[in-house]
C-alpha cells in the first residue's frame, strides 16, 4: 500500500489536500510475485527434541545459496509436475494439448510441451464470412472453408 493524494483548488493550487491509502497496479503486484516465486528457497523440515517436546524447523536445503530473509517466499515441498498426467493432483498433463507455435509465454509450444515436442497437423473448418446485414433485421453470410496448422504437445 502506498499514500496516494490529489490537490483541489483554484488552478491546482493544493488549499485542500486529500489522502488516502491505494494499492499498486495490479501489473506490479503480479510482477512482485513472480520474483518472489522465481527466488523461492526451498527448505527443509527438521524435527529435534526440546523441553516442550517434538518441535519442527525450516532449515535451507542447499548451504552455497544465501539464506531467507523475512520477506523470501519458501516452500518445502516441490510443486506437482504437471506435464504428465496425475490423477492425485487432478492434472491431465499437457499430452496433446494445444500449443501456440509463435508464443514464448506459458501457451508456448516450448513451454508447454515440457521439452517433448510438438506435432503439427493442418485443419478445414468451416466459417461464416462475409457477413452483410440486411435492414431490417437480419444477416446473411457465406460459408468459407479456412486452412489453419495445429500444433499439440507430443
Amino acid at each position: 500500500m502506498f499514500l496516494r493524494c490529489k490537490c483541489h483548488g483554484l488552478s491546482g493550487s493544493c488549499e485542500v489536500k486529500t489522502c488516502w491509502w491505494s494499492q499498486p497496479d495490479f501489473r506490479v503486484i503480479g510482477d512482485y510475485m513472480k520474483d518472489k516465486y522465481d527466488s523461492a528457497s526451498e527448505m527443509v523440515v527438521e524435527k529435534h527434541r526440546e523441553s516442550r517436546g517434538w518441535v519442527e524447523t525450516l532449515r535451507p536445503k542447499y548451504n552455497n545459496f544465501k539464506p531467507p530473509t523475512e520477506r523470501d517466499l519458501v516452500y518445502y515441498e516441490s510443486s506437482p509436475n504437471f506435464c504428465e498426467p496425475n490423477p492425485e493432483t487432478g492434472s491431465f498433463g499437457t499430452r496433446d494439448r494445444v500449443c501456440n507455435l509463435t508464443s514464448h509465454g506459458i501457451d508456448g509450444c516450448d513451454l508447454l510441451c515440457c521439452g517433448r515436442g510438438h506435432n503439427t497437423r493442418t485443419e478445414k473448418r468451416k466459417e461464416k464470412c462475409h457477413c452483410i446485414f440486411h435492414w431490417c433485421c437480419y444477416v446473411s453470410c457465406q460459408e468459407c472453408v479456412r486452412i489453419y496448422d495445429v500444433h499439440t504437445c507430443k
